[in-house]
């Protein structure tokens, strides 16, 4: 069978891939724990559910415009001016299915064949696939100095003459790093400097931890919004635990909304408005819910990078922010496919790879759910990697037992 070049060179989503093969598992019968996943166990703000119920009763379930409904723009430009400390118009934002269509349509509304898009590594593992999906080329930049936090010069040296946009994502999936303010304001100065668009990847901005405040690429920039070629991207989905409500957005100046716009019409139209009007409900609602996820996965993170600090080996740098840790596992084991495999093999327990990520010899691991999850799920991992560790493993009735050294 005859496929195009784009559809040969994309590969299916490993995160998504691994959420699939967990629902199989516990189908089964199996006493998997996804270790793996980015949804949050909470369950969604009442004022979103009580939105969509509303208009279900209504009956009026209609199409809705391709930009999105009058009410949930205005939603998004409140939150814009409280967040991003910025007033925008209706036609400088996109309501899209989810953020990732929100980055999907900005990267094929800016970049053309053979271009090139830059995003510090780790990256998002969808980028790269994004990016080809445009048929542009993807350019990812591993900091220098070994972190997780880049530096401008690692920018520098790989921008040239193709160089069309930048991705930034910070908070970081997978790291869970948030970029220094320092850091924020010269890549807004440096892309307005040489005139290339750059996109903000905000979908986890308010879930910091530490005392840290969300960071606003806005603040930075002596630009109009119609002058500036930086576009922010956000949704529902991570800080209100909506992640089957598929609500993102973005904002931007207006020549680039409205092609987005286009785009999207031929693409998909609007989102539901039924979930738009609950991503108005979370928006407009009392807030309380965000908070408490964001304590919630403090209390979580803490918890397992004390079980992770426990193995002989592993490195391990705390999140400032998001659902995951991206910790180094190399000493164990250099091919993080490989590692990942066996655990799921041995003692199912699902992990992603951090070769999908741009780094090999890591493994992304959430701290999204139960909390009992998360220490079984690490004490399963110790038992499987721990040459000391007992021959021997019960889990319920169930019992492991070690065939490999």
């Amino acid at each position: 069978m005859s496929l195009s070049q784009i559809a040969r060179s994309i590969k299916a989503s490993p995160t998504l891939a691994l959420n699939e093969k967990a629902a199989i598992l516990r189908e089964k019968g199996d006493p998997v724990i996804h270790l793996g996943g980015g949804e949050p166990k909470s369950r969604a703000p009442m004022d979103a559910l009580l939105a969509a119920v509303n208009m279900i009763n209504s009956g009026e379930v209609r199409y809705a415009p391709a930009d999105g409904t009058p009410d949930l723009k205005k939603a998004i430009i409140r939150y814009t001016e409280e967040y991003y400390h910025r007033k925008v118009k209706p036609e400088n934002v996109i309501a899209s299915g989810g953020a990732k269509q929100s980055i999907m349509v900005a990267m094929q509304a800016i970049l053309n064949p053979q271009e090139e898009i830059i995003f510090p590594a780790p990256y998002w593992v969808s980028y790269p696939d994004m990016a080809k999906l445009c048929g542009a080329i993807p350019v990812p930049v591993l900091p220098e100095d070994g972190t997780f936090y880049p530096r401008l010069k690692d920018i520098e040296q790989r921008v040239g003459s193709y160089t069309r946009a930048i991705i930034i994502n910070s908070p970081n999936n997978p790291s869970g790093a948030m970029y220094p303010e320092e850091f924020i304001a010269e890549i807004v100065e440096f892309c307005e400097k040489k005139d290339i668009y750059l996109i903000m990847d905000d979908i986890y901005h308010r879930l910091v931890f530490d005392g840290k405040k969300p960071i606003s690429a806005f603040d930075y920039t002596k630009k109009s919004v119609e002058e500036s070629k930086l576009i922010i991207v956000n949704g529902v989905s991570k800080q209100y635990a909506m992640t089957g409500f598929r609500i993102g957005w973005a904002v931007g100046n207006k020549k680039v909304i409205e092609a987005m716009s286009n785009i999207q019409g031929h693409q998909t139209s609007g989102p539901s408005v039924l979930l738009q009007k609950a991503a108005v409900g979370a928006l407009n609602g009392i807030q309380s819910s965000v908070e408490s996820l964001r304590v919630t996965l403090e209390n979580n993170r803490n918890v397992l990078i004390g079980l992770l600090r426990s193995f002989n080996g592993v490195k391990v740098t705390p999140p400032d922010g998001t659902f995951y840790c991206f910790a180094d596992f190399s000493a164990y084991e250099k091919d993080s496919q490989k590692l990942s495999n066996f655990l799921i093999d041995k003692v199912m327990v699902l992990t992603v790879p951090g070769k999908e990520f741009g780094l090999d010899g890591y493994l992304r691991i959430s701290y999204c759910g139960a909390i009992k999850e998360i220490i079984d799920g690490i004490e399963r991992m110790k038992w499987a990697l721990d040459p000391n560790a007992p021959n021997e493993l019960y889990i319920g009735d169930r019992k492991l037992v070690r065939d490999w050294s």
